[in-house]
């Protein structure tokens, strides 16, 4: 049985708040001790009430400590944070008895390698964004897989995603969807100049490797929308697969197709069956 719970909120939203005291009453019924506002090391899983940015915000270190993640979506789309208000206490309760079932997500390491300060070192769920400033010009991007050279991407910048953030950022820039169980990586451009420049899937054990060989301007680095970082000429960005999963406890209802239907309007008003 799951006893100790770490509970994190979608700030300054009242929504997450009146559904944290349901769940809390919920869970206190079943003498769950329930840490709010951070995560507990002690805990034994991490629940996130609000969207896609609250999730992300903690999966970082949800996937150091080895913690199992619920999302319960209370805002508008949200593809990670999958259960409904509507599924919440069978979820919970499913989680408290230890009868859920995990996705093991891969998560991506980004390094940042430069002769001007020692190494940074992030960790990200959906993608990292090399990105030109917003008044700034196209920017050059040489890209490597493995030991193999790519291209030399001109345009706003490059996206690089794992299968999970393939319906995040990776989507909106004309990246595929890619099932969450594939051990992948894509390459998107961002407004590229060249319209032969299209999205690359590459296997996931085969580490990215972007040059900034030029900037002249702004270019930044942004991992999962959360964390961003000033890149200058000579920086190199390693992105890799990590070892390891996250795990993402499932929806007790709906599979990855009926959510992904759902959240893109896919056979609205038409009856599925399966023959």
């Amino acid at each position: 049985m799951i006893n100790r719970i770490s509970l994190i909120l979608k700030k300054d939203a009242s929504r997450p708040m009146e559904t944290a005291e349901i769940l809390e009453e919920h869970l206190g019924h079943r003498g769950v001790s329930i840490t709010r506002g951070s995560v507990d090391p002690e805990s034994q899983a991490v629940v996130v009430l609000g969207g896609d940015g609250t999730l992300l915000h903690v999966a970082g270190l949800a996937y150091h400590l080895g913690l199992p993640l619920l999302g319960i979506n209370v805002g508008s789309l949200g593809f990670i944070t999958e259960i409904r208000l509507d599924e919440m206490k069978a979820a919970l309760d499913s989680l408290v008895e230890e009868r859920f079932e995990l996705d093991r997500r891969m998560m991506l390491a980004v390094t940042v390698k430069s002769r001007r300060h020692d190494d940074f070192h992030y960790f990200a769920l959906n993608d990292a964004v090399i990105t030109k400033g917003a008044m700034g010009r196209m920017i050059t991007l040489p890209a490597w897989s493995g030991d193999s050279f790519l291209s030399s991407y001109r345009g706003d910048g490059l996206i690089i995603s794992t299968a999970t953030g393939s319906t995040a950022y990776n989507l909106s820039a004309g990246g595929p969807i890619i099932h969450p169980m594939l051990q992948a990586m894509v390459i998107t451009p961002i407004c590229p100049f060249a319209l032969s420049s299209r999205p690359l899937l590459l296997p996931a054990h085969r580490p990215v490797t972007i040059h900034i060989e030029y900037a002249p301007e702004e270019i930044s680095l942004v991992v999962d929308g959360q964390t961003g970082k000033e890149l200058y000429e000579g920086d190199r960005i390693i992105i890799e697969k990590a070892e390891g999963f996250l795990k993402l406890i499932r929806s007790p209802q709906r599979d990855y197709f009926a959510i992904l239907r759902e959240k893109l309007g896919w056979t609205e008003g038409v009856k599925v069956e399966n023959n």
